[in-house]
């Protein structure tokens, strides 16, 4: 009866028996116990995290470049970094170090918040990072290089050599290295510098080194000795960024892939849950399906003949003979040092004959200056475009148009509208990633600034061009874009001779392949019947 209340019973809220009171007790144990293992696993996956961005974002102007990234990297892994020119991966990285500081966002390294005022200060806190174009004291040691800055001091104020030798010999005893410390840096190879660099990072005691495209000037061999070392850091406990677009090298080194395209962050997965389809259309936005577009450009007659070439002054070109047709693309490929770059620069007249003669469509043009050379239709890309193929003060306008400047005269002066309107249409040709015109060339990325270049030697409307590694540090997307350019103005009728060593490359965009070893052209092949091995053989012939 409501409102009763019976011997033994509960008044509300409502009672439970025994039985259902200890199993009660039971499911609140479990719950308790699963919420604490939920809370442990969190805490240890926290644990695991040494670096952590949060929101990060980045304008200049009107320009979002970096808009709201979130990015973890794991201690003791390696974090591949990849994207097209343009997506941002320069920004954040400077971001990170201070060089830029941000909009919006959190940064946090063990744990602790972090706001860094420059890349010393960053280097100081354990984040280092080696960059593509190494910055050292060419002419001083290793050891000046390593302590640069930062020389240790006895109780007297003097500098502490005999500490310094220690301390270096232990810190290349824990990378497996043996180095000649009292070797001048410019007596080494860029390997082995870049191995100094890292050594100099981890004697800051580094937790995170972000390698920005560390492979771009290495060899095969040299590559894996670097893979050995990273592999050697993360069994240390130190998280690497590797920045490449190499997607093999990114597949083969790295544990997790982060993709950003346009200033965000589109994809983070670990390498084992993706694949290179997948990694391609993440950064470009679509599908490529084929690396390569088709070579259906169709060779006239030969256009430039180069008879018994070499070279005074070394290293030494040898008796170097071969052909290229009109509108044929010639690649040259061989190891570094093989003399590729020579042979360009002495075809354009910026490196001494000591004999041989380069014809041009049936008529004798050995050119003693790159102004002879492009006066007679000539054109020619360098692989270190920052050193010499950009002027890195002036804006895209001064860079496209430096090359042509007659072309844009109004009487006896320069016209600053046809200038502008030439630049502004190169931009749009190379589908360049720039605000304007007016954008100085250093605030854009590196395969931008290649872009630039491209575009100002097409407004010369070359005959012949020379490339030096064209797509040196340039994503995939770019690539493609330039490959279809390449192909384009063979079909239009200009003679290319393009130099890559990347060996995919190579066989993917050319009609024939010249094969250099020590100075010697080792032979000449078809593309389409020929492979890998054979361009390594002929590589190898005379060394």
């Amino acid at each position: 009866m409501r409102g009763t209340r019976e011997e033994g019973s509960c008044s509300s809220p409502p009672c439970f028996s025994t039985a259902e009171l200890l199993a009660g007790k039971k499911r609140v144990a479990r719950r308790t116990s699963t919420e604490k293992q939920r809370g442990d696993k969190m805490a240890d996956l926290q644990d695991d995290i040494v670096l952590s961005i949060k929101g990060m974002s980045k304008s200049f102007g009107r320009n979002r470049v970096l808009d709201h990234i979130n990015l973890d990297v794991r201690k003791g892994s390696v974090m591949g970094l990849m994207g097209e020119n343009g997506a941002g991966k320069s920004t954040m990285m400077k971001c990170l170090f201070g060089t830029y500081q941000k909009d919006e966002g959190q940064i946090f390294l063990d744990g602790r918040e972090v706001s860094f005022s420059g890349p010393k200060d960053a280097l100081e806190n354990g984040v280092a990072m080696v960059h593509q174009e190494l910055n050292q004291c060419l002419e001083r040691n290793v050891i000046d290089n390593l302590f640069l800055g930062r020389y240790p001091v006895n109780a007297m104020g003097v500098i502490d050599e005999g500490r310094m030798k220690k301390e270096a010999n232990e810190l290349f005893r824990r990378l497996g290295m043996t180095v000649n410390l009292t070797q001048p840096m410019k007596k080494m190879s860029v390997s082995q510098r870049q191995m100094v660099e890292i050594a100099k990072a981890i004697s800051y005691n580094a937790k995170i080194i972000v390698l920005d495209e560390p492979t771009s000037s290495l060899m095969a061999q040299e590559v894996e000795k670097l893979f050995s070392m990273i592999r050697m850091l993360k069994e240390q406990g130190i998280s690497l960024v590797y920045i490449s677009h190499k997607m093999d090298e990114i597949f083969e080194i790295c544990d997790d892939i982060s993709v950003l395209r346009d200033g965000k962050l589109v994809m983070t997965k670990p390498c084992a849950e993706t694949n290179m389809n997948e990694l391609i259309a993440a950064m470009v936005g679509r599908s490529l399906e084929n690396r390569f577009p088709e070579v259906d450009n169709n060779p006239g007659d030969t256009y430039l003949s180069v008879q018994h070439l070499s070279t005074k002054y070394a290293p030494y070109l040898q008796d170097v003979t071969f052909e290229v047709k009109k509108g044929e693309i010639f690649g040259l490929y061989g190891l570094v040092g093989a003399g590729r770059t020579e042979l360009l620069e002495t075809i354009f007249g910026v490196r001494t004959r000591a004999a041989g003669r380069v014809y041009v469509n049936g008529h004798l043009m050995n050119f003693s200056s790159a102004a002879e050379a492009m006066d007679h239709g000539f054109a020619m890309i360098t692989e270190e475009r920052k050193a010499n193929g950009l002027f890195l003060k002036g804006d895209l306008t001064f860079n496209t148009t430096i090359a042509n400047l007659n072309q844009y005269k109004s009487g006896p002066l320069l016209s600053d509208p046809k200038m502008t309107k030439a630049t502004v249409k190169e931009l749009k040709v190379m589908n360049t990633k720039a605000m304007g015109p007016d954008d100085l060339i250093s605030s854009l990325s590196g395969g931008n600034q290649q872009k630039v270049i491209f575009g100002k030697w097409l407004e010369r409307y070359p005959k012949v061009f020379l490339m030096d590694e064209p797509t040196r540090g340039i994503d995939v997307g770019a690539k493609y874009e330039i490959y279809e350019l390449i192909i384009d103005m063979a079909k239009k009728g200009t003679t290319i001779i393009v130099v890559s060593s990347e060996m995919p490359e190579i066989l993917g965009i050319t009609n024939r392949i010249g094969v250099m070893s020590a100075g010697r052209l080792s032979g000449i092949v078809d593309t389409k019947d020929t492979n890998q091995e054979e361009l390594l053989r002929l590589s190898a012939k005379y060394l």
